[in-house]
């Protein structure tokens, strides 16, 4: 595997995690919307990230995999169910249906991605060193 490879792979990842920090963003500033552009209260977004491998190269080299968001899903999860009649979208019975979103699911998400998308900054930092390192042996 080459330093082209690594940072390609790497690169992968940071955009998947940006996609996904996106999504968390988006889930946490729509947390408590009741009506979304289908007229039913904002629904979670997922994204789903699957690893792609390359058949090449060596035995080493074949098991290489690079992230790839696939799709930003909805959320299965039930909306809560809130009774407030004097909200302006209840029902005729006084329930508001609030989205399926978790404030504390979505800050672990938020910390768990920004967690990776600095192991794949450190990744590319360590590659740049190694490729410095040798080039310089190249020359000495």
């Amino acid at each position: 595997m080459g330093f082209i490879d690594t940072l390609s792979i790497t690169a992968s990842g940071l955009t998947a995690e940006r996609v996904r920090l996106q999504a968390v963003a988006s889930n946490l500033a729509n947390a408590r919307t009741t009506r979304g552009v289908d007229g039913g209260p904002y629904v979670r977004q997922l994204p789903l990230i699957e690893s792609v491998g390359r058949d090449f190269g060596t035995e080493l080299e074949r098991n290489l995999a690079w992230a790839q968001v696939t799709e930003v899903a909805n959320a299965t999860d039930p909306f809560e169910l809130v009774y407030d009649p004097s909200h302006p979208h209840a029902d005729d019975q006084g329930y508001v249906k609030y989205p399926n979103v978790n404030i504390l699911n979505e800050m672990v998400d938020m910390m768990t991605t920004a967690r990776t998308y600095e192991a794949n900054v450190n990744a590319v930092e360590t590659t740049k060193q190694m490729a410095h390192v040798a080039i310089s042996i190249g020359r000495g």
